[in-house]
């Protein structure tokens, strides 16, 4: 009997350092897959000594702020949630450079006439299927350049298709589903020019797997001489994002470093793509909401991330985070209470739960109450102190009831009489600690709900981590 009170103490400080225990077994497993993934797109040299008693000023550290850089992150050579998100992704197996322009050997083709072979076929598509999405991927940079693809089917060609798996022997395996989807080769002889596809990857001309189309325009654009891009919108980012294919358009970036390369298209009319916006432009936001901390800013297909206690914000394609998401996104808010941010466009809404879709959606606006005549919503905005939310329609805006989940009687009502000074049309809104902050153009309105007045005009970007001087 002596002995119990020794067991029981020791069976409480077992139980005490069992989640202890655990969360050290997670970070050195975060540590080591941060190692691996520096080493093999950053050219981080092995590491001899524990990653964990590194100090900041220490090889891995410096690899680590040149990975936040190249992404936009805060670059602070620690590890953080943000960081993570990014290294946990699938992508492409190059590496990263610092710029859009040409690979790291500045190789090119010395030809603009160039052949291409398939070496085999993924049994996940028809092979038409598979024939269709690598000669669409080809006319990807042909119609922006003087490149002309021919495809052969005996002789050796210039740019060599195959999918394999694991180890393949060329000293980049692959790892299994997930993380690394393709890579590719610079010009040149050999193995030069040549494009590998994961086959443990499940491979589809849709958005049910991983789109090949998408993926072999991105690897050609490495066979072609091209390194990673830090535009988000660009196809050569490392993340190849599953977009409308029917209507698929090369972004500037993308353009621009091809033609470094290889010249101006013979076209009659150069072709042009969409410039991705910056945190400087005089922008006008399609939506905003507030989204467990953060606040998003949408606009077009992209979003910014203004990310709580930094200074830094994230832009990123809205499809990167919610793949089934519109672009152009009417209005958005967040429901605190519930912890759920609505997303609205046209006549539809989706729900979110952090970065997850709910089921059930998209739903109809007219659920809510709304009459036939109201097309889209501007913009809304959730207030936690009546747990009411405004939605802003043209010159006028309706108030919802969370609670009751239904529109209050008396509305709409004209914007002017209640929100003095904001002006007519509102591109989007949201609240932060007593404030509305109602977006119009290319400058925001700071209205105190407590004065019911504006208090501050300033620039829409005043949220966003402007660089330039």
């Amino acid at each position: 009997m002596a002995t119990l009170p020794v067991i029981l103490i020791l069976c409480a400080a077992h139980s005490l350092a069992f989640p202890a225990l655990k969360e050290l077994e997670k970070q050195d497993k975060n540590l080591h897959l941060v190692e691996r993934y520096l080493k093999r797109y950053y050219n981080l040299e092995t590491v001899d000594k524990p990653i964990t008693r590194m100090k900041s000023s220490n090889p891995f550290s410096e690899k680590l702020k040149q990975m936040q850089d190249f992404f936009g992150l805060e670059v602070t050579g620690k590890l953080d949630p943000a960081t993570m998100d990014i290294i946990e992704k699938p992508r492409c197996a190059n590496p990263d450079i610092a710029n859009y322009v040409t690979s790291e050997s500045h190789s090119k083709w010395e030809t603009t006439n160039l052949t291409y072979r398939l070496l085999n076929f993924t049994p996940d598509m028809m092979q038409a299927d598979v024939e269709h999405a690598v000669q669409k991927a080809f006319k990807v940079w042909s119609n922006v350049t003087p490149l002309r693809f021919t495809r052969i089917y005996d002789d050796i060609s210039d740019i060599e298709i195959s999918f394999v798996a694991g180890d393949h022997g060329d000293n980049s395996p692959f790892d299994g589903p997930g993380e690394f989807l393709a890579h590719a080769f610079d010009p040149g002889y050999g193995e030069g020019g040549d494009v590998h596809f994961d086959e443990d990857e499940t491979w589809s001309k849709g958005t049910d797997g991983t789109n090949l189309f998408l993926i072999a325009a991105h690897e050609i654009g490495h066979a072609l001489g091209l390194a990673h891009s830090k535009d988000p919108g660009a196809l050569m980012f490392p993340f190849v994002v599953n977009v409308n294919t029917k209507d698929f358009q090369l972004s500037q970036d993308d353009i621009n470093g091809i033609q470094s390369l290889y010249g101006l298209s013979k076209n009659p009319v150069q072709p042009t793509g969409p410039i991705t916006p910056s945190a400087c432009d005089n922008l006008i936001f399609d939506a905003i909401t507030t989204l467990r901390g953060e606040i998003i800013f949408f606009k077009d297909r992209f979003c910014w991330r203004n990310l709580p206690q930094t200074s830094n914000t994230e832009l990123r394609m809205i499809k990167m985070f919610w793949p089934s998401l519109p672009s152009d996104i009417d209005a958005a808010y967040e429901n605190t209470d519930i912890d759920q941010v609505l997303i609205f466009k046209g006549s539809k809404y989706w729900a979110l739960s952090g970065y997850e879709i709910l089921e059930g959606y998209p739903k109809n606006i007219y659920k809510l109450g709304f009459p036939r005549n109201v097309a889209q919503i501007d913009a809304a905005s959730y207030d936690e102190g009546t747990r009411k939310t405004y939605f802003f329609v043209g010159e006028q805006y309706w108030r919802f009831d969370e609670k009751k989940q239904k529109m209050d009687k008396g509305f709409p009502r004209q914007i002017e009489e209640d929100f003095p000074g904001i002006g007519h049309k509102i591109n989007a809104v949201f609240q932060s600690d007593g404030f509305l902050y109602f977006f119009s153009g290319s400058v925001q309105h700071e209205f105190s709900l407590k004065t019911k007045r504006v208090t501050r005009i300033l620039k829409s970007n005043s949220w966003l981590s402007c660089t330039e001087k």
